[in-house]
């Protein structure tokens, strides 16, 4: 009851965030389901670009109603710890399906596409998003730039299944393409993590030598490495226990269903705690577990995982909508401006991914034309990956101090 009395006086309204949050979320998921069809089959929008839109009404800078940021009191680090896991559990769930839903054992057959997916041309948006960051924000070193270059570099995995998924994909978008993208959307957040920390070793560490040593020895081995391994063993292990569940009648069709959300849980959970790359793992978990295809087909006609998904996107992007801030737009004293953003953003739309796969998908297997080129080239939607990468990255850093008095500083406020 939320209501109640209080000094002996009656309130039958007691406005809490946590309520507001929750009637938020429910009205908006049932007024969008009611329109669904509309919205995704004949307007081709997914829930996604909805729910930040109404996330940024509802939210400080409209009508005021949804305040995330206010959830911390104020505190700068509750709030992104806030932020953070929020974002990692819809990545991780995201992640994970993906790995469930590809063919079987998909990663082998086509790991030449993914590795040119992955290698050359995320690495070579990486470094063109950190030259236009460079050139239009005078007050960032490369380096710096190479840090906030790191958030944009991912796919997002939210954005690529509304992209390669529904019945417009099936139908427009070749089934070889349609797997490679959400493949590669499902890896590269993880990915993303060698390229974030080598910028921050080499901002935060006095030695390059020492800084290379971490990145190598923390990063690729600790978090990545084991990450992959950890998360493929915990797939590998739980396939084989649910199919001698399976012969022994031990378990019954709802519990199947329910290891969709449950083992996405428990990989970035084991993971997180080990301190190593728990989006990496989450996926190497799914796709493990239905490496042989045979879970999938105990669960094809189940449409939990959609609904699931729908709830989870619906109330992390009603958040990031939310959460923006408009107010940090406009910031002089960090040669931060409106116009500088937008070329930005238009210039890393166009240069960041597109050249490089044209460039070379003659040697990726699994673009075949110069025509799925382009479109593979503008597909890179940029969403919930960014904002975990970026708040990851605050979180390295230290608090923001308002005028910064170093580099370092003046990349926390950024």
């Amino acid at each position: 009851m939320a209501g109640g009395e209080e000094g002996g006086k009656f309130h039958p309204f007691a406005v809490d965030p946590s309520h507001i949050a929750y009637a938020v979320l429910g009205g908006f998921v049932v007024i969008f389901g009611m329109f669904s069809l509309l919205i995704k089959e004949k307007l081709y929008l997914g829930e996604a670009p909805i729910a930040t839109i109404f996330g940024i009404i509802i939210g400080p800078y409209a009508i005021g109603l949804f305040d995330p940021r206010a959830w911390g009191g104020g505190n700068v680090q509750v709030s992104n710890a806030i932020t953070l896991e929020v974002t990692r559990v819809v990545l991780a769930i995201g992640v994970f399906a993906i790995g469930v839903e590809l063919p079987s054992k998909y990663m082998r057959i086509h790991w030449r596409s993914l590795f040119f997916l992955l290698v050359p041309i995320m690495t070579y948006g990486w470094f063109v998003s950190a030259g236009l960051i460079y050139a239009l924000v005078p007050g960032l070193t490369f380096l710096s730039s190479l840090v906030i270059a790191a958030c944009l570099t991912p796919t997002d995995p939210i954005l690529a299944a509304a992209v390669v998924g529904g019945k417009y994909a099936n139908k427009h978008v070749p089934a070889h393409l349609r797997h490679i993208l959400a493949a590669e959307s499902g890896c590269n957040d993880g990915a993303a993590f060698p390229f974030l920390f080598i910028a921050l070793y080499l901002i935060l560490e006095k030695s390059d030598e020492k800084a290379i040593g971490e990145w190598f020895y923390i990063t690729w081995l600790y978090e990545v490495a084991l990450g992959i391994v950890f998360g493929a063993a915990l797939g590998y292990g739980f396939r084989h226990l649910m199919k001698f569940c399976e012969r022994k009648n031990l378990i019954d069709r709802h519990s199947y269903v329910a290891q969709y959300i449950s083992l996405a849980m428990l990989a970035i959970g084991a993971t997180t705690l080990l301190g190593s790359d728990d989006l990496l793992a989450a996926f190497s978990c799914g796709t493990a577990f239905a490496w042989d295809g045979w879970f999938n087909k105990q669960t094809e006609e189940s449409q939990f995982s959609n609904v699931i998904d729908l709830l989870f996107n619906c109330a992390c992007f009603i958040y990031i909508g939310a959460w923006f801030p408009f107010n940090d737009f406009n910031a002089p004293e960090l040669t931060i401006t409106p116009w500088r953003l937008t070329l930005i953003a238009i210039l890393v739309l166009l240069l960041r991914r597109l050249p490089a796969v044209i460039a070379l998908y003659r040697w990726i297997p699994d673009i075949k034309t110069f025509r799925e080129a382009l479109f593979s080239g503008h597909f890179g939607p940029m969403g919930v990956g960014a904002v975990f990468i970026s708040t990851l990255a605050s979180t390295k850093l230290p608090d923001p101090v308002s005028p910064p008095t170093s580099q370092i500083e003046l990349l926390a406020c950024t």
